[in-house]
């Protein structure tokens, strides 16, 4: 069995001009922040501080992350924002997949001052996703859904199985993230991929059905889902830095308050 790339977390300080900018990253499910790293590399070269923190029960065994609610995977993007509010004038939030669904929630409890997407999850289309809570007791996992990247010879270095089990707590908070997200008010940057094998088009329709915040989707023609390792990943990377620019000439001419978003929600609700 080939072992994992190298799922070990990244950081990086600020070492820009101006007000201390820093942005909180994630990785999406079943992975690590090998499918971020690029990204992460890409936003740190432009001077922003940069936290990629790997998930719990990711980066080790799909039998681990069976054992790992949805509440612990929000808490440790939300750990790594605060660390870089502690530093930083500024945070932006990123995430790819259902690190893009973690960045939005950040979005909606921490005051951020905008959000970058790359083919967020909201909405689960397998049709066993109505009955993942009793399946979990009967089926432990099912077939990877790893590598759905269009650029030949790439790894994301995902699970060679998903957890079914896990499947059921991203369902959850799939859910709960849905209902937190008109409390966005900070603009948001999506990229798109034309032709996405793991999350459909209804995920973005239910974020711009739900936001009223400022925005902005970009399509992927040349990419599949794990867009950051694929053909496109360089216009994410300097899209992304464009939008953080973007975003903070607009705050400097505003008389609004220096950093817009949602009311601070340490723990959801919801289980």
């Amino acid at each position: 069995m080939n072992p994992l790339p190298d799922p070990s977390p990244y950081a990086s300080d600020f070492t820009g001009s101006g007000p201390s900018i820093g942005v909180v990253m994630s990785h999406g499910f079943t992975g690590s922040p090998h499918s971020m790293r690029p990204w992460a590399e890409y936003l740190a070269a432009e001077g922003y501080a940069v936290r990629l923190p790997l998930l719990p029960g990711h980066g080790t065994t799909w039998q681990d992350m069976a054992t790992r609610r949805w509440q612990e995977w929000h808490h440790a993007v939300d750990a790594a924002y605060l660390e870089l509010q502690a530093e930083c004038d500024f945070v932006f939030a990123a995430g790819l997949s259902m690190g893009g669904t973690l960045a939005l929630r950040i979005a909606a409890t921490r005051p951020v001052a905008g959000t970058v997407v790359v083919n967020p999850g909201l909405v689960i289309d397998d049709p066993r996703a109505a009955v993942v809570g009793v399946l979990k007791y009967v089926m432990k996992s099912t077939p990877a859904i790893a590598n759905d990247i269009l650029k030949p010879g790439v790894d994301e270095g995902a699970y060679p199985r998903t957890p079914v089990a896990a499947a059921h707590e991203l369902k959850k908070m799939y859910k709960d993230t849905v209902a937190l997200l008109p409390r966005i008010s900070a603009p948001i940057r999506v990229f798109r991929s034309s032709v996405d094998h793991v999350v459909s088009a209804r995920s973005v329709k239910q974020l711009s059905d739900r936001v009223t915040a400022p925005l902005e989707v970009s399509t992927l023609e040349n990419s599949y889902h794990v867009a950051t390792l694929d053909n496109d990943a360089s216009d994410i990377f300097r899209g992304s830095a464009e939008f953080i620019r973007k975003t903070m000439a607009g705050l400097a001419s505003s008389s609004a308050p220096a950093m817009p978003s949602g009311t601070e929600l340490r723990d959801s609700p919801h289980e």
